[in-house]
């Protein structure tokens, strides 16, 4: 129901057919599958976002399951049944390897992924490389978080770092602005240059691929941690114009435009 709903807004947006095209009717019906979501409360964007994809697929999952079964009979069954076009588009794979710092035995630990939430490493400017570097920079577990090495056989100190291994059609990264500050929850105001094109991901992955992205769209988030508003930036697949949408306001921008402040989501 929910994904028979998103398509018809898809429609409704592509087609050109009305001025303007309200999400209401996606939204009542994804409210009632995550109730949450049905409330006139502030909400955040990737938890949304999420549990979108997460709907998206398993109704995807499904279609894609019998048709499988239909065209190759009882021997497809099952066949697919992890899959969807959301899983082809959004979903990449880390491997985190560990090394003990006893034995020098390294243990690869595989993870799929839709969004990378990315630190901010600075207060007050940083560039999304900056950011990048310090997801994957290795990190040293010790005290409590000692991993247990089979081949010691106790627990040793490690350490582990992130690589990826297959990167998605379309990427997701989430700038972490909302960060725990004196006992407190903030929300970090940090300028975050990130490029509208030419994006390598090569030196952050465990195989040589050359694939370089472009920025496609932006969620932005103004206001503070227990209020605010959200507003998106995305270019037209065809004329490659980009455009800002702020409720009813849709308006072209020019490309300046597109670097701000309030970034929260990005798109490559």
């Amino acid at each position: 129901e929910s994904a028979t709903a998103f398509s018809r807004l898809m429609s409704d947006m592509w087609l050109g057919e009305f001025e303007c095209v309200s999400p209401e009717a996606f939204h009542s019906v994804f409210g009632k599958r995550y109730p949450t979501f049905s409330r006139r409360t502030p909400h955040d964007a990737q938890e949304f976002l999420i549990c979108v994809l997460d709907e998206l697929h398993e109704a995807f999952k499904e279609v894609r399951a019998q048709l499988c079964r239909h065209r190759a009979g009882a021997e497809a069954r099952g066949s697919g049944s992890g899959t969807s076009i959301i899983t082809q588009l959004f979903e990449g794979q880390l491997s985190y390897g560990i090394t003990c710092l006893k034995c020098n035995t390294i243990t690869d630990r595989p993870e799929s992924f839709t969004v990378l939430s990315l630190p901010i490493p600075s207060r007050r400017v940083c560039s999304l490389q900056e950011c990048l570097d310090c997801f994957f920079q290795p990190d040293t577990l010790t005290w409590n978080n000692q991993i247990h090495c089979y081949w010691c056989g106790t627990n040793q100190d490690a350490t582990v770092k992130a690589t990826i291994t297959r990167a998605p059609q379309i990427i997701i990264f989430q700038l972490k602005r909302f960060a725990w500050q004196d006992k407190h929850r903030r929300k970090l105001s940090t300028t975050v240059n990130y490029p509208l094109r030419d994006l390598d991901l090569s030196p952050y992955s465990s195989t040589f691929f050359y694939n370089v992205y472009s920025l496609h769209a932006v969620v932005n988030h103004s206001g503070d941690i227990d209020y605010g508003h959200y507003t998106a930036f995305c270019k037209h697949s065809t004329t490659k114009h980009w455009y800002s949408f702020d409720d009813v306001q849709v308006t072209k921008i020019p490309d300046s435009a597109v670097q701000t402040d309030t970034a929260y989501l990005l798109f490559y």
